[in-house]
């Protein structure tokens, strides 16, 4: 959301923004005039914090793709306010005994805006051109490997894309065979890489498709307008084709591209924009607003190690060094200041309990990389000695929003000063940019962030494995590979095993210092009281817009 792990730019809560209303006489007059048009259209306006990189869900990796596809497309699935599959196209799913056979059932009522039916054969096309290895997607092999049959073959080259376990019978019964029982899958296919292509529309788009309003076809509630890759706005507009229109409440919902906190907050309190997330700096000036609050987020920030791009950076000591090397709780409290928390591991706290004892993952494994300047500078002369040098220069990719800007000086600093002998060079890039240079390799460390995609540990720690296509480091650790995939293969059925698979396998991770985890994000926001049914999900699209409503006063 869980999507590909979008960098640093939620930060304090910079990610999506949401309606916000600031509690004081300027912002009591902005709260008042929001939510309609002159013509009484129900409209709200809202912040991104960077432009759609792509609106293609084969291609899709990033955060605000998948809350935008969510609002324009519709799957078999889509999650409810309680984060529970509630019904989309398909009505209704069978499960065969063996748990290997799913049987979705489509409603026959569903249009593409060009009034062609959805079916069967829409849902065939998109997940087979998702494992081509043609079509370059990363998120389709991650989602669909060892979990859809010969979906690992397929985008290996190994197979034809015909030999995908998806079939139709007839056009609105669709048919997927699983490698493995898979007790996640329907919370699986409520995410973006599973949506369905109208084969005749892309096909005729070719290259140009999904990169304009244009060359888009919604089958959700809203239609993407006035929207290009370059654009810094767009609209989502009711999408009357849609066939649950009738609940669709908004007519428009308005966003621009804005990286400048203050800026976003000024435009709140004139009345131009319903929501916002706070940077650090604004936290205190608006936390005893009645409009302020922080909503908790399973996004966890990382700094990643391209270990075949730097000699040190192969060299364990040294990401270890790195690792420790700075001060997580003075981030979290001083410079993010917005109810984010120190991460000491991959997967999130209160994200998943284990299955007997119901207790939170995280607090079964605890703490597995802490802030600590004295086992940093021992791994660090260590590392060097073994390098052979007595300093060494990085270079660390972020995005270059305004908040990451200042979390990562903090961070560089914090580097620099405890480990003598390092220079970190930041090199800051609009995110697309950064996601590009991440699937290229072409970086040395980056920080970067993973939410998860359903609701499992599966969705955190496949992420490493070897073959893994959002490894993109170098990483490689035969017995973590081994541990991760019992868990959808010998344990499919046993949870206690894969639970116990997952342990050990994160405390595999940070052993290997592969990656530094940062934090664990929080949102401090402003939420006019003027919006009302829109999601927040703790899983996959991280924003829900089907429900949204102007409230009544």
């Amino acid at each position: 959301m869980k999507l590909k792990r979008v960098l640093m730019v939620m930060m304090l809560g910079l990610i999506i923004p949401f309606i916000a209303a600031c509690g004081n006489d300027e912002a009591g007059d902005a709260k008042s005039s929001g939510g309609s048009s002159e013509t009484g259209e129900k409209v709200l306006n809202f912040p991104n914090p960077e432009a759609i990189p792509t609106m293609d869900p084969s291609i899709a990796t990033d955060e605000s793709s998948f809350v935008y596809l969510a609002a324009t497309m519709e799957g078999l699935y889509r999650l409810d306010a309680e984060a529970k599959a509630a019904p989309g196209i398909a009505t209704k799913h069978d499960v065969s005994e063996d748990g290997l056979t799913w049987t979705f059932h489509l409603r026959e009522d569903a249009k593409w805006e060009n009034g062609d039916p959805v079916t069967a054969h829409d849902f065939v096309y998109a997940w087979k051109r998702a494992v081509n290895p043609a079509t370059g997607s990363e998120y389709g092999p991650y989602m669909m490997n060892g979990v859809i049959k010969n979906a690992a073959a397929v985008s290996n080259g190994e197979l034809p894309v015909e030999e995908l376990g998806v079939r139709a019978e007839g056009d609105y019964t669709f048919i997927v065979e699983l490698e493995n029982p898979t007790a996640y899958f329907e919370t699986l296919v409520t995410f973006g890489t599973f949506l369905p292509l109208n084969q005749k529309f892309v096909e005729e788009q070719g290259d140009k498709f999904a990169t304009s309003s244009e060359t888009l076809l919604a089958n959700g509630p809203y239609t993407i307008e006035n929207w290009s890759s370059t654009s810094d706005s767009w609209e989502l507009v009711k999408n009357d084709s849609y066939w649950d229109a009738d609940t669709v409440k908004m007519d428009k919902l308005t966003f621009k591209v804005m990286k400048e906190p203050q800026t976003a907050v000024n435009l709140y309190n004139e009345g131009t924009l319903h929501r916002v997330d706070l940077s650090s700096d604004l936290v205190d000036q608006y936390a005893t607003a009645d409009d302020f609050h922080i909503q908790p987020a399973t996004f966890v920030y990382f700094i990643k190690f391209n270990q075949e791009a730097h000699p040190a950076l192969a060299n364990k000591n040294i990401r270890a060094a790195i690792s420790q090397a700075f001060n997580k709780e003075a981030l979290v409290n001083e410079i993010l200041n917005n109810g984010s928390i120190a991460a000491n591991g991959l997967i999130p706290q209160d994200f998943t309990p284990l299955p007997e004892s119901g207790e939170d993952f995280r607090a079964v494994n605890g703490d597995l990389v802490v802030y600590d300047v004295e086992a940093a500078k021992a791994a660090w002369e260590k590392g060097l000695a073994e390098i052979g040098e007595i300093s060494v220069e990085l270079e660390l990719m972020v995005d270059d929003d305004e908040v990451t800007k200042i979390m990562t000086e903090y961070i560089a600093n914090q580097l620099e000063t405890n480990l003598e002998g390092l220079t970190v060079d930041i090199k800051r890039i609009p995110k697309k940019q950064r996601l590009d240079h991440d699937t290229n390799m072409e970086y040395e460390m980056q920080i970067s962030r993973w939410g998860p995609d359903f609701l499992d540990p599966f969705t955190y720690i496949n992420l490493w494995t070897t073959d893994s296509g959002n490894n993109k480091m170098g990483y490689t650790n035969p017995e973590y590979d081994k541990l991760v995939v019992e868990t959808a293969t010998t344990y499919a059925t046993d949870n206690v095993k894969r639970y116990e698979n997952f342990l050990e396998a994160e405390k595999i991770l940070f052993e290997d210092a592969a990656i530094a985890p940062i934090f664990q994000s929080s949102i401090a926001q402003l939420v006019s009281p003027k919006v009302a049914g829109i999601h927040y999900n703790p899983f996959g699209p991280t924003y829900e817009y089907k429900w949204a409503d102007v409230a009544e006063k």
